[in-house]
């Protein structure tokens, strides 16, 4: 008698609602994205990293452009909602330079917690194109804003200096996500306790002698 080696099982994916496989699909493209890059990003290698078959992915989004919007949408949501929780509360009597120290330490903290949600925020993807770009400048100026009106209160309670709080935004914004790409990129070198720990000694130095 022949042996006959039977016919591998059709692979199918375990039901699931459809709002429920949409995110698994979008947790796998960013996977596929953070790793691979975006000119990786396909169908093909999101149905193998969902372990589906790219008749469920196109079940779910009619095809990887849908998806992509989708998935740009999703990390801004997460992103921004991130960012505007380390906004200063309309009750907060604090010190601004409490507030900066503060929104710092919570912003590494959220890097850490979500690495892949940040990883394109932070411009650390590969090949990200203009459409992601300009997304994410839309973002940054919007967080921005809210960052030079929480300085301007601050400063204006505190009795100074008096500074440009436009520009000390920017410099509020570049030190923080360059804080987030150290602790994703050298995460052994560069901790939060000495991150702050620098950022604190600086406030302390520029701080009005009395």
């Amino acid at each position: 008698m022949n042996d006959v080696t039977p016919a591998p099982k059709r692979r199918y994916a375990k039901r699931l609602p459809v709002e429920k496989r949409r995110e698994h699909l979008l947790d796998a493209a960013l996977r596929v994205l953070v790793r691979d890059g975006y000119d990786r990003v396909t169908i093909e290698a999101i149905a193998r990293e969902a372990d589906v078959t790219r008749p469920v992915v196109y079940a779910a989004y009619d095809g990887l452009e849908p998806l992509l919007h989708a998935l740009l949408d999703r990390t801004q949501r997460r992103a921004l909602a991130s960012a505007l929780q380390l906004m200063p509360a309309r009750t907060f009597e604090g010190d601004v330079d409490d507030w900066v120290l503060t929104a710092a330490g919570g912003l590494i903290d959220a890097v850490q917690h979500e690495p892949d949600v940040w990883r394109p925020v932070l411009g650390l993807t590969q090949n990200a194109p203009a459409i992601v770009r300009d997304r994410i400048d839309s973002t940054r100026e919007l967080i921005r804003g809210y960052v030079a009106d929480a300085l301007q209160v601050g400063l204006e309670r505190r009795g100074g200096p008096d500074v440009d709080v436009d520009v000390l935004a920017h410099l509020v914004m570049i030190t923080a996500e360059h804080f987030g790409r150290l602790v994703l990129d050298q995460p052994e070198r560069y901790d939060k306790e000495r991150l702050v720990g620098a950022l604190e000694g600086l406030l302390s130095a520029t701080l009005p002698q009395p």
